[in-house]
Order: structure tokens, then sequence, then C-alpha cells
């Protein structure tokens, strides 16, 4: 009787097996930037998904791009809405939320569907056109961020945006940074939305990086999250550097 269960267990495991994998949908690796771009300049009918939020969309997005945020109510029903056939691109800021309606697609059924690698900052990063409607006097230029950074001796900026999920998670450190006597850099937050024509000429394409300027030049920088303590140890090595040279 025991050897029984245990073979019609291993059965309904087996199966259970099977099952998902039917179910479950095949993710395949990411295209590279430069295939992602060719692919999609060479589609033909390509729907091309902006995963952000409709704030996001309206700032700034990929030419041709429909704005399918997942939070709003006739979200199921901007996908039923489009063909299984066409070949599809998604992106979002980074990989989140893009990656989230890439497999809900391939999980309906859509035959070809690409995910924009490292998203739209990224993109616009490396230097591919955006459609944005940043207004005039918000975005720096590069010769008034030049001056920015030679505002002080050492200068932090913070590339991020307010929409970054990982930027947010910087906040706590930058002011963690600030509210410390013995910290010496100026920090100065940048929003990479506002200012995308910057990002593209200083090729900063992952949110955030920070970059550490000494007297107007680059002498350090980070993409993705950085600790109180990895950023004051870089410092305290600058500062050092800075009192041998004296």
């Amino acid at each position: 009787m025991k050897k029984l269960r245990n073979f019609l267990l291993a059965v309904i495991v087996a199966a259970t097996g099977v099952a998902n994998a039917q179910t479950t949908p095949v993710q395949p690796p990411l295209l590279s930037l430069e295939a992602f771009a060719a692919k999609l300049n060479h589609a033909k009918n390509a729907q091309i998904l902006d995963a952000r939020s409709g704030e996001e969309f309206v700032q700034n997005h990929i030419k041709g791009a429909v704005n399918v945020d997942a939070k709003v109510a006739d979200y199921q029903q901007r996908l039923d809405a489009l063909s299984k056939d066409k070949p599809t691109f998604v992106y979002s800021i980074a990989n989140g939320r893009s990656k989230v309606l890439s497999n809900e697609l391939r999980a309906k059924g859509f035959k070809d569907v690409e995910e924009l690698p490292g998203g739209l900052a990224n993109w616009i990063g490396s230097g591919y056109p955006i459609i944005s409607t940043t207004k005039k006097g918000v975005s720096l230029t590069k010769a008034e961020f030049t001056e920015l950074t030679g505002s002080s001796q050492l200068v932090l900026v913070d590339f991020g945006s307010r929409y970054c999920g990982a930027c947010k998670k910087l906040v706590p450190v930058l002011d963690s940074l600030k509210a410390k006597t013995g910290f010496t850099p100026k920090i100065i937050s940048i929003e990479v939305y506002d200012n995308t024509g910057l990002a593209k000429e200083l090729k900063v394409n992952v949110l955030p990086t920070l970059v550490l300027y000494q007297n107007k030049k680059e002498v350090w920088k980070k993409q993705g999250f950085s600790s109180v303590s990895q950023v004051e140890a870089v410092v305290a090595q600058t500062t050092s550097s800075i009192a041998k040279t004296k």
C-alpha cells in the first residue's frame, strides 16, 4: 500500500512538472542594445510598448511607442488590443517593469517579444533618439554642468530619476553624507529625465550613477547602488591624493 501511495505521488509530481513546463513561457536572453536597435529599425508593423507610468511617458519615450502602464484601469484592455503575431518591443526605465510585461505577453501567446536591455536609461545614455518634451530652461547644457562640477574642489554628482526605484534607495545614502560634518564634497543631484541630452553626452546609461569630480575632472564613477562607507572610502582616497600633491 505504501509503495502504491509513493508511486501515485511520484506520478502526480511528474504530471505537475510537465504542466508547469507547458504553461511557463521561456524567457530568452536579452539582445545586446545594438541588436535590439537594429531589429527594431528593420521590424515591420512593430509594436513598441512603454511599461512606465503615463507621467514618465509624456516626458520622453521612443518614437512610435504606446504607453501600457500596469497600474491604469484599462491595462488588460490595452494588452488585448495588441496583435500576438507582430514583433513586440518592450521597455521601462531599467529592466523591472519591462521584464514583468514581457513575461506576461509571452504567457499570453505573443510570438516575438524583445525587451530593451538596460531600459530607456541605457538607450538614452548610448545616444539613441527619443521623443522629449523637456521644457527649455530645465535641462543643463554641458557648459553649465561643467561650471557646476567646478563650484567646489570636490563635487559628487548623482545622476538619477524620481521614477527610478534603485535611485530612491540611494537617497538616504546621500542624505546621510550631506549630514556628516566631515564630508567635504558638494552633492548635486541631476534628474536625467530633464537632462537627456546631458546624459547622452556624458554616456550615463545606468541609473543611478554617481560621479566624483575634482576641480571639474572626473576621478571616480560608480553605476548602481553605493553605500555610505563606499563613497566615504573613495572621497578619503581622493582627499589623501590631493594632500600629497600640495
